[in-house]
């Protein structure tokens, strides 16, 4: 059967997962494609990378001036606190970049624990590799002092100091006033070239849509209305698989997937644990809003008709790929980052694609008529969390100098693009490109394995690559973009007059504030203050009762029930806290 076959396609590889580099999206959002946030912090980047061009190009710290031998390689270590895949030993492209920089990382990643219980560890043994991504344990990794200060080493290396203005740069200070990690994500380098949504949306595969004709679909009601026409007429695939009309995720952080789509169905955008109301600037807790309620009332009311998943409470992340990669779930709610990079390659290899099952983002409201903000335009800076360098690393220059040098335009394309002729090739413009024989190749796990290596938790850009004709990643290549797409997502385009997933969507493009977003400071709560203490409650009753209610057969007295458990937590403390901040951050940007 299909789902076996595909089951053994997903076995050959740790599932990838670009994950909000240490959000775990309570509300962040992160990966390697990221398009979402704040136009003014994209427009500082922009300009202070283009001030800094001639710098970086060339130069005494250009990784092309010296091929490194064999015995001249230092060898670093890094852990990322997040799933990922491992790359082989001997990979192609690591080898090349290794030959060009004079150093190979070795990067091992999260399994088997919260990203707080895998630092926990290494704090108590006291061993840490030379680089890490703690995620939502980089400040345990600050408290330990672990880490080496970066300061001295932005502004000796142009190439770092270039991902940030001075003021973006001093968002990262930690209370001793010096910056520990730079966030790897959500750079652009001149021109925005983004096509995917990089963030949250409610997703509906592009074959449902074809069979309704393509309708207009606003609201939570709309959407769950064709998912119900189209299954009861679609009960199974064509192997006899049972279609799923929808599923949800609830394992661990990632049960934001259930949990936080009360604010963008009011339409704010993802500050990812409290909404702002920019008309009176105070904070706001969407988990008790009317929209809240009927939010979880709407599931309810789906599972008890059977729409939902009967597994969605209990599935691992693992499960949860599996079954969207089988093309039998119609529709979820979720991040693209958080299966799009699996999912996607899994239906291009097996040919769901060609079949109408990639899925596209819808931007719901509560209401007709609303508008949303589900996608924010430009570039989102999460100062909660990012690459750092420990205290453990004996070449600390020679670290620095390795991310300087990865932001060199040829390793970037080397990371990104991968090698011209074998992976891309370059017209008579200088426009990049890709056969579909790559685009194949470039989608195949054991391929990637052996050949690609993106450095993904490294600094990167978005953007327009300094060349200025091509993207800095193939994703945003717009060219490249269109000719990947199957047919039936074409037609879906087409159809609604779209020429990307942001488009899809359909979300305002308003200029963020400069508080933006407050999962930035959430995120780094610890249970040293009240706020903090609340927070954690907070997260441990909704991981308890969002199911329970979702399943319940007496809606009324469920919500009534988490209600109470969910005051008792004190949450007015959280939202003090945030309040504080909130304003703190409106205040040092006038």
């Amino acid at each position: 059967m299909k789902f076996k076959r595909i089951t053994a396609l997903l076995m050959t590889t740790l599932l990838s997962v670009s994950l909000l580099a240490g959000c775990g999206d309570k509300g962040g959002n992160e990966g390697t494609t990221t398009d979402t946030a704040d136009t003014s912090t994209t427009d500082t980047a922009s300009d202070s990378a283009a001030d800094t061009t001639e710098t970086t190009e060339g130069g005494d710290d250009s990784a092309s001036d010296k091929e490194y031998a064999a015995d001249e390689i230092i060898d670093f270590t890094f852990f990322g606190a997040m799933p990922n895949p491992e790359i082989n030993d001997g990979n192609e492209i690591q080898e090349i970049i290794a030959k060009k920089t004079g150093v190979r990382v070795k990067e091992t990643w999260l399994t088997g624990q919260t990203a707080s219980e895998a630092v926990g560890t290494i704090i108590a043994s006291g061993e840490y590799p030379d680089f890490i991504d703690g995620g939502d344990a980089c400040t345990q990794l600050y408290d330990a002092d672990a880490l080496v200060a970066w300061d001295e080493y932005i502004e000796k290396y142009p190439n770092i100091k270039e991902l940030y203005s001075d003021e973006e740069w001093d968002r990262f200070r930690q209370d001793d006033g010096k910056i520990y990690w730079c966030n790897v994500f959500q750079n652009s380098y001149g021109e925005n070239r983004s096509t995917t949504h990089n963030d949250e949306a409610f997703w509906i595969q592009v074959k449902v849509l074809e069979w309704g004709g393509y309708p207009e679909i606003h609201t939570l009601d709309q959407y769950y209305d064709l998912l119900e026409r189209y299954a009861a007429e679609n009960p199974t695939l064509e192997d006899g698989t049972p279609v799923i009309p929808y599923t949800m995720l609830c394992e661990d952080w990632r049960y934001f997937c259930i949990e936080n789509a009360p604010q963008f169905l009011d339409g704010y955008p993802n500050d990812g644990s409290v909404i702002v109301d920019t008309d009176n600037m105070k904070i706001v807790d969407y988990n008790t809003t009317e929209t809240a309620q009927k939010y979880f009332r709407k599931l309810n009311e789906e599972y008890n008709k059977g729409i939902i998943d009967v597994e969605f409470a209990t599935q691992t992340y693992d499960e949860y790929i599996a079954k969207l990669s089988t093309g039998s779930v119609l529709g979820m709610c979720d991040q693209w980052w958080d299966f799009a990079f699996t999912v996607n390659d899994v239906f291009k290899q097996t040919g769901l694609d060609k079949e109408g099952c990639n899925y596209v983002p819808l931007g719901l409201t509560i209401e007709e008529g609303m508008d949303n903000m589900w996608h924010t335009y430009g570039d989102t800076q999460n100062v909660a969390s990012g690459l750092a360098i420990t205290t453990s690393c004996e070449d600390v220059e020679a670290a620095f100098k390795f991310v300087n040098d990865l932001l060199d335009q040829e390793i970037h394309d080397l990371r990104f693009w991968g090698v011209e002729g074998t992976d891309y090739l370059v017209d008579e413009n200088g426009l990049y490109y890709r056969t579909e024989e790559m685009r194949m190749q470039a989608s195949d796990t054991e391929y990637k394995a052996s050949h690609l290596c993106a450095y993904s938790y490294f600094p990167q850009w978005l953007g327009t690559s300094k060349d200025g004709i091509n993207a800095m990643q193939t994703s945003e290549q717009t060219s490249e973009f269109f000719a990947g797409l199957a047919e039936p997502l074409v037609k879906c385009f087409e159809a609604y007059g779209a020429e990307n997933y942001p488009d899809m969507i359909g979300s305002v493009n308003k200029e963020m504030g400069p508080w933006f977003p407050m999962y930035s400071y959430s995120n780094n709560l610890t249970t040293e203050t009240a706020g903090g203490v609340a927070w954690t409650k907070m997260g441990e009753v909704k991981h308890e009762w969002l199911p329970k209610i979702v399943m319940a057969s007496d809606f009324d007295s469920a919500w009534d029930s988490y209600m109470s458990a969910y005051e008792a937590c004190n949450p007015q403390d959280f939202l003090a806290e945030m309040q504080e901040e909130l304003d703190r951050r409106v205040a040092a940007a006038q």
